[in-house]
């Protein structure tokens, strides 16, 4: 029995909004996704608020988050929604 599917595994990563790391700690990645970093993150971001009529920048964390996703697919020589052979 020759194997005729072989699944890719993909890697999707996203980062988190950029916040005050001190409110960080309870952010969590999108549903599906698992946070790579803990505490507050990582320092490696801005964040804005807006005051009046200026904006002001400061420096602030996120959260690095990984999916992992099986994408079916054909061995080699193989095709098509089954799979089929030569």
């Amino acid at each position: 029995q020759m194997k005729k599917q072989c699944d890719q595994k993909l890697l999707i990563r996203m980062k988190t909004e950029c916040a005050p790391c001190s409110l960080n700690f309870g952010t969590q990645c999108p549903a599906g996704y698992t946070k790579l970093t803990n505490g507050t993150g990582i320092p490696d971001c801005r964040y804005y608020l807006e005051i009046k009529t200026h904006t002001l920048s400061f420096p602030g964390c996120r959260h690095h988050c990984v999916k992992e996703f099986e994408q079916p697919e054909c061995c080699q020589g193989y095709w098509g929604p089954d799979c089929m052979g030569k």
